[in-house]
C-alpha cells in the first residue's frame, strides 16, 4: 500500500485483487471464467423456462425468476473486470466506475434478500390463508410489498455511494477485487474521517438484509405454528418452504463468514480474503438456480421436458 499523501487526491484506483506472479494470476482466469459461465447460463436457462411456460407464471415461479435475474446481474457488474485483470493485469478503475460498481452490487445484493422476503410472504399466504391467496397475491395488492422495499434499497444505497463519492482519497490501491462498501476497501483510502460512512453502512445493513431476515424468520415461524396448530400434515409446509430455507441458510452463512473474516483476525492472507469475497457473491449465483430447478416440482418437470424434447411446450 502506498504511503498517504494528503496533497494528492486520487480519482483513479488500482484493484489489488490477487497478489503474486502474473503467471499464477493467469491460472485463476480459467476457474473463475467457468464459474461465471455456469452462473450466467444456469440463471438464463431458468429465466427462459419460467417466462416461456404459461403454467409457470404463478407468483412463486415469477419470484424465482426474479431471483434468477438478481443472481445473473450481480456477477455481471464485477466478474468481467476481474477476468480482464487476471488475464492482462489491467487493474485500474476510475472513481466513477468504482461507485457505479458499488451501487449495483449492493442494490442487487439487497434486492436478493428482498426477493427472499417476498417468497416468505407468498408461502405465508399460500399456507396460512389459502382461500384468500389469489386476493393477497394479485399484483395490485402485492404492489405495496414491491415498491416500499425497492425505494428503501435504492435510497440507502444512493446514500452510501454519495458519501463515498464525496470523499477525497489520499491513496489509490484498493485491497480488493471489486468495489463494495461492506469491506470498506475504498473508503478506508480517504484522507479524512469516514465516521458517517460507517454509520450509514451499518444503518443500511440493519434496514435491508437484517430487517428482511427478521421478517423472513417471523413469516416461517407463523407458517409452522399455523400448520402444527391446525393439525395439518407438516409435510406440505416443509416441501414448499424447505427450498427457500436452504437458500436463505446458505446465503446467511456465506455472508456471515465473509463479514467476520474481515473483522476478526483469522490470520488469513489477502488472497484468502479475496477468494472468500468472490465466492460469497458467486456461490449463490451458481447454485440458487440449481436448487430451485431441482426442488420446485413444476419447474423440474418443465426442465426435463425441455431437455428431452429440445423445445419448450407452451
Amino acid at each position: 500500500m502506498q504511503n498517504p499523501d494528503r496533497n494528492t487526491t486520487y480519482t483513479d484506483f488500482i484493484l489489488v485483487s490477487f497478489s503474486g506472479p502474473q503467471e499464477w494470476r493467469q491460472l485463476l482466469f480459467i476457474p473463475f471464467l467457468l464459474i461465471f459461465l455456469i452462473a450466467v447460463s444456469a440463471n438464463l436457462f431458468l429465466m427462459f423456462i419460467i417466462l416461456s411456460q404459461r403454467s409457470l407464471h404463478s407468483p412463486m415461479c415469477l419470484l424465482i425468476c426474479a431471483m434468477a435475474f438478481v443472481d445473473l446481474s450481480i456477477p455481471i457488474f464485477f466478474v468481467p473486470k476481474l477476468l480482464v485483470s487476471l488475464l492482462y493485469d489491467l487493474r485500474y478503475i476510475s472513481l466513477l466506475g468504482c461507485l457505479v460498481q458499488m451501487f449495483f452490487i449492493h442494490f442487487f445484493g439487497g434486492f436478493q434478500s428482498t426477493v427472499l422476503l417476498w417468497m416468505a410472504v407468498d408461502r405465508y399466504y399460500a399456507i396460512c390463508t389459502p382461500l384468500r391467496y389469489n386476493d393477497y397475491m394479485a399484483f395490485s395488492a402485492f404492489l405495496k410489498f414491491i415498491i416500499l422495499p425497492l425505494l428503501r434499497n435504492a435510497i440507502l444505497n444512493l446514500s452510501i455511494v454519495s458519501l463515498a463519492g464525496s470523499l477525497s482519497y489520499c491513496q489509490n490501491e484498493i485491497d480488493h477485487c471489486f468495489c463494495e462498501h461492506m469491506h470498506m476497501a475504498l473508503v478506508t483510502l480517504a484522507c479524512g474521517t469516514i465516521r458517517m460512512n460507517n454509520i450509514v453502512g451499518l444503518v443500511a445493513a440493519f434496514f435491508v438484509p437484517t430487517a428482511d431476515f427478521l421478517f423472513i424468520v417471523a413469516s416461517y415461524v407463523r407458517i409452522f405454528f399455523s400448520v402444527f396448530k391446525s393439525g395439518k400434515s407438516s409435510r406440505k409446509a416443509l416441501n414448499t418452504c424447505v427450498t427457500h430455507i436452504i437458500v436463505i441458510t446458505v446465503s446467511l452463512i456465506l455472508a456471515l463468514f465473509a463479514f467476520l473474516s474481515y473483522r476478526i483476525n483469522y490470520n488469513l492472507s489477502s488472497n484468502s480474503h479475496t477468494v472468500i469475497s468472490i465466492m460469497y457473491v458467486l456461490f449463490p449465483s451458481c447454485f440458487n438456480p440449481i436448487i430451485y430447478g431441482v426442488r420446485t416440482k413444476e419447474i423440474r418437470q418443465q426442465i426435463m421436458k425441455t431437455l428431452k424434447c429440445g423445445k419448450v411446450t407452451p
